[in-house]
């Protein structure tokens, strides 16, 4: 069930409805049978995997809990191992079969193991890591082992966050299920809205770009130069709110009924390095391997080039998280490489800085420094969209081809701000789709701009009633006026 889709308009308010009716004793086991149905609404028998996963770590849980010395530990690598196989075979198992039959092929060697049809549950990378958590968590005696099933079924299950996020940790999620929460005017209304930003992102910004974007990258050997780097940056801010706007829904649509669940985005694109990006991006996967694979192969805690190391094993898993596929993993690559020649070049950047004086204009700096870092990103993010390395090569290496002839034709009055040699920078679509593209990004980022000093919706609350209201009818309007029609599923749906 997408968020994006009418049966959700349906689902939403009524399962709310029925949390806030029903007595407390009863509100989470109404919760976990909404969450099955709202999982099952997309391919039912999966919710059987599911399961498996649920009952391997709960179990695990239990013996980890009541185990001493060896022994508790040989059942957290059982809980680890069991789980990960239910994730490798559905997600991973073909990635691997078909390198191994290409290198077999490349040697002569006999490979008869044919691939597997299966298709990918959905989140299946999310409530595995979910699932995962509450074990390590267990077995550091960080939290107590949860004994009520339902309930520990229902922390893996809670519909907001189920398939995309954000990973929650059991110490923040599972006590929440037993405490009572009333319906509060204030915290209701606070949640729909951040529903609606959510919505907002997702129908009228995400979903517009998409369209720009997927004309490049489903064939991307058409194009060239101007439009390569149009359709990379729209990427850029697509992924974001897609991907964002999914958890501004899931956030709030949890804090209606009195859940608190972790932000998982904070500005990142105004990040100053790559390492400030991944405390503001995906901040609930980022922290998930900082504590459970970062941290544990020793962090930055060991020699230097063992550091250097940890890092960039870190993100290079990071990258296979996301998807089975070499694209994924070079763009892992790419971030641990920035990380490590960031660190590297520390003391250099700053005497360079120094030399030439830019120290003295801190906001130039400071600007110079988000360019830069949104850059990279950026051009991170071709190899995380391409189809596959070789569309990833040429997007690479084609985005700056045909510039100087582009820009000399445009000023002498020979190129249009539409389809001509060197690309079609409308990317075929209607100018007015490209201006409330840009437009979009642009109140977007404005918006990010007033954040800088508190929640919007903080800020709203201090209003005048006429201004309040103003505000949420032109959201709603743009939501239903704006927004890009069909039922798009987000992006983050297929890890």
């Amino acid at each position: 069930m997408l968020f994006n889709s009418f049966e959700f308009l349906i689902f939403f308010p009524s399962v709310t409805l029925l949390y806030f009716v029903l007595p407390h004793r009863h509100r989470w086991l109404m919760l976990l049978l909404a969450s099955c149905l709202f999982y099952m609404a997309f391919i039912p028998v999966y919710i059987l995997i599911l399961l498996i996963t649920i009952l391997i770590d709960y179990f695990a849980g239990i013996y980890i809990e009541e185990s001493e010395g060896a022994r508790r530990k040989t059942f957290l690598v059982i809980s680890i191992i069991s789980t990960c196989a239910v994730l490798f075979v559905f997600k991973y198992f073909n990635f691997f079969n078909a390198n191994f039959s290409a290198l077999a092929g490349f040697l002569h060697w006999n490979y008869p193991v044919n691939t597997l049809s299966l298709i990918l549950p959905i989140g299946l990378s999310f409530h595995t890591f979910q699932s995962l958590s509450y074990v390590m968590e267990v077995y550091n005696r960080r939290q107590k082992v949860e004994r009520n099933f339902g309930i520990y079924a229902l922390y893996v299950m809670f519909y907001p966050q189920l398939v995309a996020g954000p990973i929650e940790r059991p110490q923040n999620l599972l006590h929440q299920f037993y405490e009572e929460h009333a319906f509060d005017y204030r915290r209701v209304t606070d949640g729909l809205k951040l529903m609606a930003w959510g919505l907002f992102k997702k129908v009228v910004i995400a979903d517009r770009l998409a369209v720009f974007v997927n004309a490049v990258y489903d064939k991307p050997t058409e194009y060239q130069g101007v439009s390569l780097i149009v359709a990379t940056v729209f990427f850029s801010f697509q992924i974001y709110c897609d991907f964002s706007g999914y958890s501004d829904i899931a956030i709030g649509a949890a804090q209606v009924m009195g859940f608190k669940l972790m932000d998982n985005f904070n500005r990142p694109y105004f990040s100053k390095s790559i390492a400030e990006f991944w405390k503001r991006w995906h901040i609930s996967l980022s922290t998930w391997f900082k504590d459970y694979l970062y941290i544990p192969m020793g962090g930055n805690r060991v020699p230097v080039p063992r550091w250097y190391l940890n890092l960039f094993i870190t993100f290079l898993v990071s990258g296979l998280w996301h998807g089975a596929n070499w694209t994924y993993i070079v763009w892992g690559a790419l971030h641990g490489t920035y990380l490590v020649v960031g660190i590297v070049t520390a003391d250099v950047r700053q005497r360079v800085v120094s030399v030439i004086g830019l120290n003295k204009w801190p906001k130039v700096h400071k600007y110079s420094r988000v360019l830069l870092t949104f850059a990279l990103v950026t051009f991170a993010w071709i190899f995380f969209r391409a189809k596959n390395i070789q569309d990833a090569g040429y997007i690479a290496t084609h985005l700056f081809s045909g510039i100087k002839e582009f820009v000399m034709s445009f000023f002498a009055g020979q190129q249009q701000f539409g389809e001509g040699k060197f690309g079609p920078i409308t990317l075929h679509q209607p100018k007015e789709e490209l201006f409330l593209a840009v437009a979009s990004i642009i109140f977007m980022e404005w918006v990010h701009s007033i954040q800088r000093h508190g929640k919007i919706r903080q800020m709203l609350s201090e209003k005048p009633g006429f201004v309040r209201w103003s505000v949420y009818f032109s959201l709603v309007y743009g939501i239903f006026f704006l927004g890009v029609s069909g039922k798009t599923q987000f992006i983050y749906f297929q890890f």
